[in-house]
């Protein structure tokens, strides 16, 4: 592809740093993805969700201009897409791309060098990022000689040794031990409060909990769910209650009441029906005598949302 110059106008800073306006793609017959709309919160780590075939890699590749949309528009920090904003995004593909027969320093040189780096600073960059990681010693070893994990870990590198405005991450914890993800992790997280923006696909719903604030869950080509993740999470409560107790039982005239659920020595699940309240139930609690040492809402966990909406939607 061939750069073309840097803009000369610049985004307001509350611009989001992606903005998806009804995009379309489709090969051949197949929708890959259909009239799909976000805008991503500056200032958030956003979770770009769906099942295997949903169209997440077909968004990501038009995000990244390695194909175009059919239809709709994709701006970047304000702007239309164009060919100099690659430069400023790092993209870790779930299928990795590096040179199995090149060396690691020589690799990391090369690849910064075509985000716009010098020969001088990618080598200093590429040094400090290894050193990060406690891989100093495999500048002169072949990519192929690495483990999996190391692998891994220079294949991040590579992606971030350019300093991207917009980081772009598919499964980047895949293969790497507890260690490394943290390691991983803990970069991520410094890349993010450093200013760059970060979107994170994955398939383990409690990575996403873990790391992102926004997400857009897409199927079948089409966003059917986007926003913050407390808010989605309080739009699907279930009106579902935990009580930590002291005592040896419950009194049966709870269980005839309401819906106990998932029941342990001291804590038990309490299920209300539509239009009973949290407070009722708690007034109930103490008028039985209950020694209540906890009392909390339930909320869904992204992968229980995750697995109604696609299913319904499906």
């Amino acid at each position: 592809m061939t750069l073309s110059a840097s803009p000369t106008s610049t985004a307001a800073p509350s611009a989001p740093v992606i903005e998806v306006r009804n995009v379309s793609k489709s090969y051949g017959e197949k929708v890959a993805v259909d009239d799909v709309s976000f805008a991503m919160p500056p200032d958030a780590i956003l979770g770009l969700l769906g099942p295997n075939g949903a169209g997440k890699t077909s968004l990501i590749r038009m995000i990244t201009t390695i194909t175009a949309p059919d239809g709709g528009q994709i701006l970047f920090r304000g702007a239309p897409l164009n060919g100099y904003h690659p430069t400023q995004i790092g993209y870790l593909p779930e299928e990795r791309g590096l040179y199995k027969q090149m060396y690691v320093g020589e690799q990391l040189i090369y690849l910064a060098q075509l985000k716009g780096l010098t020969a001088a600073e990618a080598e200093r960059r590429a040094r400090e990022w290894l050193a990060t990681f406690e891989l100093e010693g495999q500048w002169k070893k072949k990519i192929d000689e690495l483990s999996k994990g190391m692998q891994q870990q220079v294949q991040f590198i590579a992606t971030v040794i350019h300093d991207p405005k917009l980081l772009i991450l598919d499964e980047p914890f895949s293969g790497l031990d507890p260690v490394n993800a943290n390691r991983m992790r803990a970069e991520i997280l410094r890349l993010h409060a450093s200013g760059t923006a970060v979107i994170f696909s994955t398939h383990r719903m409690e990575q996403v909990e873990e790391l992102c604030e926004y997400i857009v869950l897409i199927n079948h080509g089409r966003n059917i769910l986007q926003g913050k993740v407390s808010d989605i999470r309080r739009q699907f409560v279930e009106n579902r209650y935990r009580l930590t107790y002291h005592g040896e039982s419950l009194p049966d005239a709870l269980g005839q009441r309401y819906e106990l659920l998932n029941p342990t020595v001291s804590t038990v699940d309490i299920q209300l029906q539509a239009g009973e309240e949290g407070n009722d139930l708690l007034r109930t609690l103490l008028d039985l005598g209950i020694q209540i040492q906890g009392f909390q809402e339930l909320l869904p966990s992204l992968n229980e949302i995750f697995i109604k909406r696609v299913s319904v939607v499906g």
